[in-house]
């Protein structure tokens, strides 16, 4: 029987494919797989069952609301998301006074204040942040929000340069569809969240003071995977030496 295109989806959003499930119990009168043996979702069909392959070989369908089942949590790794960054110094003039005019840090000269924007990005890290970084402000109930546990921002030394980073902790595969729409909410939070305010606060040097923003108004500017990036610098985008 189909059931409500709406509910599959969110099933399918829930249980992707090589999640791995243990059975608890399986109401099937004839044969059931046993209690306790685990398996792979293969696909969850239109009626929001999920088709498994059991480690027993079997291949019978589980029916949620009707078997009972766990998921195994799948261990946590870490995604980096690329983001060029835009460093503006204001130097001392020799009177010891702020210039009026910044100057714009290509990303190799920026790699000199590093520790200084790790540690400026480290402070505005908030108490109720612990758990869940950023995500905590992530609204929506889906496949996203389950499967990215936390996501901070920092900066990286990538080859040759100094890179904006949003650092996630991930708990399974994100479809294309989620990681486009995890670098929306990454884009949001560095354009108008957490960025907003972060691109408005001084870093004190030696040299003067910084301002540093991840997020950039340039149509060059987007979110990348490290693939998306090494890719980028085979076509003869960004330059990373």
């Amino acid at each position: 029987m189909r059931q409500n295109p709406e509910w599959v989806k969110f099933m399918k959003e829930q249980y992707p494919p090589g999640t791995r499930i243990r059975l608890t119990e399986m109401r099937d009168p004839y044969a059931p797989v046993p209690s306790g043996t685990e398996g792979t979702v293969d696909f969850v069909d239109d009626a929001g069952q999920l088709q498994m392959q059991w480690d027993n070989g079997r291949t019978l369908a589980l029916i949620p609301g009707e078997d009972r089942f766990s998921v195994i949590p799948q261990p946590l790794q870490t995604l980096k998301l690329y983001m060029p960054l835009t460093v503006r110094s204001y130097e001392r003039n020799e009177y010891g006074d702020m210039d009026d005019d910044p100057i714009e840090l290509d990303g190799r000269t920026a790699l000199s204040y590093e520790d200084h924007i790790l540690a400026a990005l480290l402070k505005e890290r908030r108490p109720e942040e612990a758990e869940r970084g950023l995500m905590k402000y992530y609204g929506a109930d889906d496949g996203v929000n389950n499967k990215v546990r936390s996501y901070v921002f920092t900066v990286e030394r990538c080859q040759g340069q100094l890179m904006g980073v949003a650092e996630c902790r991930v708990q399974g595969d994100l479809t294309a569809e989620e990681l486009d729409r995890l670098k929306e909410t990454i884009i949001g939070q560095a354009a108008d969240g957490f960025g907003e305010g972060f691109e408005q606060r001084p870093i004190k040097t030696e040299d003067g003071e910084l301002y540093v923003s991840l997020w950039s108004s340039d149509q060059s500017w987007s979110v990348m995977t490290r693939d998306e990036l090494e890719q980028g610098q085979r076509m003869g985008g960004m330059t990373l030496e």
